[in-house]
Parts: C-alpha cells; sequence; structure tokens
C-alpha cells in the first residue's frame, strides 16, 4: 500500500494525462487505481495493468470500496457546476473517502487564489482546500492556472469576424497547457511524502488580451482587433450569442477577475514540479492552429 495512488476523475481529460504522465515517469501501473463513474473509458489503461474501479462522488457510500488501499489519493476537481453547492458535497464526499481509507496524502487540483478571486466557483475550491487541511492529513494542493485551451472557447469566433469581446482590460493571464499541468500534477504526486504544500501551476508568461491577440494574429496570419466592454455588456454579447444564462456569470467572472489581476501571477512551480518548462503560448498557437481556424 504505501506507494499506491488512487486518481479520481480519470477517465476526463487531464485526468487520462496525469495517467499518462504516471507511467511514463515509471510508476508502477499496479500500483495506480484510476477511478471513474464509467470504467469502460478506462478500458485502454485497465489493459496496461492500471487498477480500474467505479466511484461515484454523488454517491459517497460507494467511494469506501474505490479508495480502499490508496495511500495517496489525488482529488481531480470535478466539473460540477450546474447545482449549486454541488462540487463543493462531491469534494468533501472524496477527502472524507480518503481519510477513511487511511491515506497518508491527499492531493488537489485547486484554482489560483480561491481565497481572494471572482470567479464564481472560487468558494467551491477554497471550502475543498479547507476540508483537506481539517483532516490533518499531509496534503499537496495544486492550484491549476487558467488552460490554454480555453481559448478555444473564444478565439475560433474571433477569428471569424476579427474582433475579441472581452471586459479583461489590461489585466493579464499566463496560460498554461493541460499536459504541461498534468506533468506537474503527476510530478507533485510522485514526490508527496510527509509535508504540506501548496503550489500555484502557470505558464511562462502572463499576457494582456491585445498580446494575446498578437501571438494568435500571428500565427494563424488573421486580424484580430482587441474590443473592450463592460461585464454588463459581455453578458449581454453571450446571451445573443446563444450561451446557455446559467454560465454566464460564470464566464464574465473569468474577465472580471483577470482585469483585477488576480491571475496575473507568473510561478516556476509548474517546472519544478515536472522537470520541463512549460509550453509557450506561441508554440500551443502554432501547434493548434487549425483548432483555432476551425
Amino acid at each position: 500500500m504505501t506507494d499506491t495512488l488512487l486518481v479520481t476523475g480519470a477517465s476526463g481529460q487531464l485526468g487520462r494525462l496525469v495517467l499518462d504522465a504516471l507511467l511514463a515517469a515509471g510508476k508502477a501501473p499496479a500500483s495506480i487505481i484510476a477511478t471513474t463513474r464509467d470504467t469502460s473509458k478506462l478500458a485502454d489503461y485497465a489493459a496496461k495493468g492500471v487498477v480500474v474501479r467505479t466511484a461515484d462522488f454523488d454517491d459517497p457510500a460507494s467511494l469506501d470500496a474505490a479508495f480502499a488501499g490508496a495511500a495517496k489519493v489525488l482529488i481531480i476537481s470535478t466539473d460540477a457546476l450546474d447545482e449549486p453547492g454541488r462540487r463543493l458535497a462531491q469534494h468533501k464526499a472524496a477527502v472524507a473517502a480518503a481519510g477513511k481509507a487511511g491515506a497518508k496524502h491527499i492531493l488537489y487540483t485547486s484554482m489560483p487564489q480561491p481565497d481572494d478571486s471572482l470567479v464564481t466557483f472560487a468558494p467551491d475550491h477554497l471550502g475543498t482546500e479547507e476540508a483537506i487541511k481539517a483532516t490533518g492529513i499531509p496534503y499537496t494542493i495544486l492550484r491549476d492556472g487558467w488552460y490554454a485551451e480555453n481559448l478555444f472557447m473564444s478565439l475560433p469566433h474571433a477569428l471569424e469576424t476579427g474582433s475579441w469581446y472581452t471586459s479583461a482590460g489590461d489585466g493579464k493571464v499566463a496560460h498554461i497547457t493541460r499536459a504541461d499541468t498534468a506533468a506537474a500534477v503527476a510530478g507533485a504526486a510522485l514526490k508527496a511524502g510527509d509535508e504540506s504544500r501548496t503550489y500555484t501551476l502557470t505558464g511562462p508568461e502572463s499576457r494582456t488580451a491585445e498580446e494575446i491577440a498578437a501571438v494568435v494574429s500571428a500565427a494563424t496570419g488573421r486580424p484580430l482587433k482587441v474590443v473592450h466592454v463592460s461585464d454588463a455588456q459581455l453578458a449581454e454579447g453571450l446571451k445573443a450569442a446563444g450561451l446557455p444564462e446559467a454560465f454566464i456569470p460564470t464566464i464574465v467572472s473569468f474577465d472580471a477577475n483577470t482585469r483585477e489581476g488576480k491571475v496575473a501571477m507568473v510561478t516556476g512551480d509548474a517546472e519544478t514540479l515536472s522537470g520541463r518548462r512549460p509550453t509557450s503560448l506561441e508554440d500551443f498557437v502554432a501547434a493548434n492552429k487549425a483548432a483555432l481556424l476551425g
């Protein structure tokens, strides 16, 4: 049991990349427990020798068997944002299950400055961090920066029209790729011991919307003008574009949080944990030009 690592949400985009990074680092497949609601999605990892188990965070009783024998537990935050309080309840259930299983270390993927953030779901992360600390079990909090892949939500349409509407003002973001995040998370899991640590994972450079637009325009050959709007105007534009109203406040809160400088930090934590320099925005955009151009 001493080196057994359990990974929740293992069939998700980040989870699968974490499994890949662990295996690439030489972690024995049989010492990895990968949990998911649908184990068929992890059949390829089971074939490699990874232990695959069913875990449903909405059914806390099911977690006891799923978490059995885990020395370390990596809780990858869920995407349950449809119902207020649901995500935090899920995370607390996972933390409790880790404690019942006798885990010696808990790792969790959080977000930058959850105690000082305008993002609507920041309280979920802060509450989870507090629940983990309350167990008294050594922990590693991994505050994941904004994924570079999140740019796919707005830039393809912006490149079509030539205009990128944002309320982020002059705020900066140090985007980090999902793969670089996963490599850092895997590195943290392999290194985790008796000490408690908190890391913030960011890309190598923080940029404004204009600076991001310049990189994207240079790579795609298409002009991209940044149009600054208010939060209210951004919300109206998202509504007119057909975005579900329930998600509009969250997206607007991202820009507001950026405008206030709350995600402008650049750290060396990702490189320290992964042993590699995070991908630059230029390299990310160049590698994903086709996706950005639709």
